[in-house]
C-alpha cells in the first residue's frame, strides 16, 4: 500500500487512473475497514474522507444503476448516483466497496471504467473524476480456507505456506471476479487472523478511546498492563477477530464502572485505576 501511495506522490503513477486500487482479503474483524479509515485520515487528514458502499445492496441487476443514478423518468433521477455524487462532493477520498463478492457482475463493468480511465459519467451526463481517490474493495472470500490453514499449522504460517495460501485464494478470486478486472488492481492484500498479542494492542487502542470519551465528563482513567491482558483474554476469539473486544470493554469496564460510580465506591474527583486480579477487573482511586 505504501509503495502505491509513494508512486503517486512522486508523480510516477498514471495520472489518468486513481491513486491506487486494492482488494483486501481476510476473515471478519481483522481490520480491513479500519485500515481504509486510517488511510483516509493519514492522506486527507480526516477519517470522514471515506465513502463506504456496501455491495450487499447491489446484488440485483436493477440496483446497479443506483451507483451512477437512475435513468430519466425513473424514481430517484434527481438524487444522482450513490458513487458519483459521493466522489463529486469529496474528490480527495478513499472509496471503500465492502464485500465485493456479493455485487452483481454489472457492478464490475462500472468499476472497470473507473480503474481504467479514472472517470465515470453519471445519469445527468456529468463526468466525475476519480484520479484523486484510492479504491479499496474488501472481501471475506476464502475466510474458511484461511482459518483451516492456520489451525492445521498451529496458528502460524511460514513464507512458503503463506505463498501457497495466497495462490489458493487467488484461484477462488478468479472464479468470482473476471481476470480483466483483477489485472487492473494494483495489489491484492491478504489479512491473517489476529494473534492474542495483536488483540492486546487493539484493547489498548480501544481503552485510550474510552479514556478520551470520559475526559470531558471530568473522569481520569488509568489502566495497568494486567488489565489490558485480562481484557485481551476476555475478548479473544480467532473466528471473530477484534469485534468481541468492544463487547468485552462494554461488559467488564463500562458496565462495572457505571455501577461503582452510582454506588459511590469510586470517586470521579481522583484518577480511576483499572487493575486485574485472578477474579477479574478491579476499580480503585
Amino acid at each position: 500500500m505504501s509503495d502505491a501511495v509513494r508512486r503517486s506522490r512522486a508523480g510516477l503513477q498514471d495520472p489518468k487512473r486513481p491513486i491506487a486500487s486494492f482488494i483486501f482479503l481476510g476473515t471478519t474483524g481483522v481490520g480491513k475497514t479500519e485500515l481504509a479509515k486510517a488511510l483516509a485520515e493519514y492522506l486527507f487528514n480526516d477519517e470522514t474522507m471515506m465513502t463506504r458502499i456496501d455491495m450487499s445492496e447491489y446484488q440485483e441487476k436493477f440496483s446497479v444503476s443506483r451507483l451512477i443514478g437512475a435513468p430519466p423518468g425513473y424514481v430517484g433521477y434527481d438524487e444522482g448516483g450513490q458513487l458519483t455524487e459521493a466522489v463529486r462532493r469529496k474528490p480527495y477520498s478513499v472509496v471503500l466497496f465492502d464485500e465485493i463478492e456479493k455485487a452483481h457482475p454489472d457492478v464490475f463493468n462500472i468499476l472497470l471504467q473507473v480503474l481504467d480511465d479514472g472517470r465515470l459519467t453519471d445519469n445527468k451526463g456529468r463526468t466525475v473524476n476519480f484520479k484523486n481517490t484510492i479504491i479499496i474493495m474488501t472481501s471475506n472470500l476464502g475466510s474458511q480456507l484461511i482459518r483451516e490453514d492456520l489451525e492445521k499449522h498451529g496458528g502460524k504460517l511460514d513464507s512458503n505456506e503463506q505463498s501457497l495460501l495466497n495462490n489458493q485464494l487467488m484461484t477462488m478470486l478468479k472464479k468470482t471476479i473476471r481476470p480483466e478486472f483483477l489485472n487492473r488492481i494494483d495489489d491484492i492484500i491478504m489479512f491473517l487472523p489476529l494473534t492474542k498479542e495483536q488483540i492486546a494492542g487493539v484493547v489498548k487502542l480501544q481503552m485510550n478511546a474510552v479514556k478520551k470519551m470520559l475526559e470531558p465528563q471530568g473522569f481520569t482513567l488509568e489502566y495497568t498492563d494486567a488489565a489490558i491482558n485480562w481484557l485481551a483474554d476476555a475478548g479473544y476469539d480467532p473466528e471473530f477477530g477484534a469485534r468481541p473486544v468492544k463487547r468485552a470493554i462494554q461488559d467488564y469496564v463500562l458496565n462495572d464502572l457505571s455501577k461503582k460510580l452510582l454506588a459511590e465506591e469510586v470517586s470521579r474527583e481522583k484518577p480511576i485505576i483499572i487493575d486485574a486480579n485472578g477474579a477479574g477487573l478491579v476499580f480503585r482511586n
